[in-house]
Formats: C-alpha cells, sequence, structure tokens
C-alpha cells in the first residue's frame, strides 16, 4: 500500500448510493410513524453512484464545484463562505458550515442519478460529503451519527421535514427494512440474494423532476391536520411494508407484487399529483409486457417509475417502457454502502 499520504496532500474521496423505495415511504417522516406502531420502510440501493472528493488547498480558499451539474463556486475563506447569503451549491455549503474546516480546500461532488430521478440523490449526496469532510476535518463519526446529520441539513436545505429512510442505502448498501419505533430507527438488513431481486426489476426515468419536499408535506399537514382519510390510508400502507416484508423473506414475488399494486393505489388517492400522464404510459405499455405491477420512486410527480416483472420479461418490459417515452436505467443492487478513501 505504501506510506500514508500527509495531511497536505491527501485527497479524500467518499462514495454512496441511489436507491429504490419498495414500501413504506413517506410514513418515515417524524412523528407520522410513532403514530402506526410497527411502521417500516423497505427500499434496496442501486449501484448508482454519488460521490464527493476534497482536495487539500494551500491557504484559506474554499472552492465548490459540482461535476453533473457544472456549477462552480469559491470563497476566500471559511468566514467568507459563512457570510454569504445565498449559494448556487448549497448542499456542500451547509455540510462545510457544520463542519468549520481551518484549511482551504476544493470540494467535488457528483451523483449518476438524473435531475428530480426521485431514487434520493440528494440524500446519498448528503451521505458522501457528510463522510468526506468528517474525514477531513478528522471528526470521528458512527454511520448513525452520519445519518442525524445528514437528515438534519437536508431538512434545513428543503425547509420541510425529512425523511430517514434514504440515507440507510447510501451508509449500508444492500436491501433495508428499516423498523420506525418508539425507541428509535432501526435497519434490518434483508437476507435476499441481490440477483433474485435484479431479475425481477426494471427502473425507468421519467425525465420530468419532482419536487418531494412540497408532495410529502402537503401529506403530512394532511396527517397531522387530522385527515381521517390520509390516516387510514398510512395506517394501510404501514400495514403492506410489513406485509411486503414478510412476502420478501418467502421469495413470494407475485404477492410483493400485489402488495407494490395496493400501495400505489392508496398513494394515488393521498396525492393526485403524484402521478403523470406519462407515468400512466409507462405502466400501461409495460403491463402489456410482463409487468405485474409498478410504482413511482420518491414522492412522484415525475422522476423514476420501478416495476416488478415476471421472471424472464425484463427485457421485453424494458423494452417497450423506452418505446413508450422513458429512459430506462441500469439495475443494479449496491452490494456495499458508503466507501471513503483517502489517496
Amino acid at each position: 500500500m505504501g506510506k500514508s499520504p500527509s495531511s497536505l496532500d491527501a485527497t479524500i474521496v467518499a462514495q454512496a448510493p441511489c436507491r429504490v423505495d419498495l414500501a413504506g415511504g413517506t410514513i418515515d417522516l417524524w412523528p407520522l410513524y410513532l403514530f402506526h406502531p410497527g411502521a417500516l420502510t423497505l427500499n434496496f440501493a442501486v449501484n448508482i453512484l454519488t460521490e464527493c472528493r476534497i482536495t487539500p488547498l494551500r491557504g484559506k480558499r474554499i472552492e465548490l464545484r459540482s461535476l453533473d451539474t457544472r456549477k462552480h463556486e469559491v470563497f476566500s475563506s471559511f468566514d467568507a463562505l459563512m457570510r454569504a447569503r445565498n449559494y448556487r451549491l448549497p448542499l456542500p455549503a451547509r455540510v462545510i458550515q457544520f463542519f468549520a474546516p481551518k484549511e482551504g480546500f476544493l470540494i467535488e461532488t457528483n451523483s449518476e442519478s438524473p435531475a428530480g430521478a426521485g431514487i434520493s440523490g440528494s440524500s446519498a449526496l448528503m451521505i458522501a460529503a457528510t463522510a468526506a469532510l468528517a474525514r477531513f476535518t478528522e471528526r470521528h463519526l458512527t454511520l448513525e451519527q452520519m445519518r442525524v446529520i445528514a437528515q438534519n441539513i437536508e431538512a434545513q436545505i428543503i425547509n420541510v421535514p425529512t425523511g430517514c429512510q434514504d440515507y440507510y442505502p447510501a451508509l449500508y448498501g444492500g436491501i433495508s427494512a428499516i423498523h420506525l419505533d418508539v425507541d428509535g430507527i432501526h435497519r434490518e438488513a434483508v437476507p435476499v440474494a441481490p440477483e433474485e431481486v435484479e431479475s425481477c426489476f426494471v427502473l425507468a426515468y421519467t425525465g420530468a423532476p419532482r419536487q418531494s419536499g412540497i408532495n410529502n408535506w402537503e401529506v403530512f399537514k394532511a396527517h397531522i391536520d387530522g385527515d381521517k382519510r390520509v390516516f387510514r390510508n398510512f395506517e394501510r400502507i404501514a400495514g403492506i411494508a410489513r406485509e411486503m416484508h414478510r412476502a420478501i423473506l418467502s421469495g413470494d414475488w407475485l404477492e410483493v407484487a400485489r402488495l407494490l399494486r395496493e400501495e400505489w393505489k392508496l398513494r394515488r388517492t393521498n396525492v393526485p399529483g403524484i402521478t403523470t400522464p406519462l407515468i400512466d404510459r409507462l405502466i400501461s405499455a409495460a403491463k402489456k409486457h410482463g409487468a405485474l405491477a409498478a410504482k413511482v420512486c420518491g414522492a412522484g410527480g415525475g422522476g423514476c417509475v420501478i416495476f416488478l416483472v415476471e421472471k424472464g420479461s425484463a427485457s421485453r418490459v424494458a423494452t417497450a417502457v423506452g418505446e413508450a417515452g422513458g429512459r430506462v436505467l441500469p439495475l443494479q443492487i449496491a452490494r456495499d454502502g458508503l466507501r471513503v478513501l483517502t489517496t
């Protein structure tokens, strides 16, 4: 391996994967899950990666660069960054504010996720940036501490409550059941072969970014305001997630498909804007070629759609979705979560 690089010339690279949510989304917003005992969310990490790279600079200058959005800004020092009223790149800027580094550096971010895809590209990047800056400032944090910091800073950026589920795939990879309990949040690895999941699903991007914070906030407010219909829907969404967890553990993919259809129906009644004409067209085309069920990823209104397909029909469904106007994305389970390297 050679000798360790000095603190003056070491480059830190942190990578974290995005995710696909299967069931129990939105209920992971505190305190909604407290009103539905036994609530959990199910998701899996996909090998669509986000990355944060930190390169030390001489002096105090802090330079921010987003490779995927091609945005760039420079501050003469940390104090200058703190005095700024607005940021072209609020995500790294807010994380930098928290860690208060004393030295100058270049921070470069990149995401393989399309804009507004609903597969938690921003949350995964929050984890990567948090981990990279923790390493740079020599803060020794547990994975759960990183989750709390990343989730809270993201709430500051989008100005509405954020759910917890998006950060666990970024941290751990694999397939997760995230139990939302009174004594805290507990992530359970779901012991199913990644290859089995990969053969069952097709992922497509609709090209229309959604605003998850707005959609989630409207549902959140309705729940807190005592809307009985929304409460009943969430009670059933919590039940569906528990049933789907059991179905996945037993390998009953027909039951998983039935539950996925039921959850999608419930979510459409919660937020009418969760679907679009293009999403409806993609789902209709996919079902004609072997898709058993489908739902939008994240809060909807665009972004990505996940299709659960009959065994052996993934390529046919992918072709049909592409011809109907969707952009099929590679779907491979990320076996690993957060990785941090110093070079």
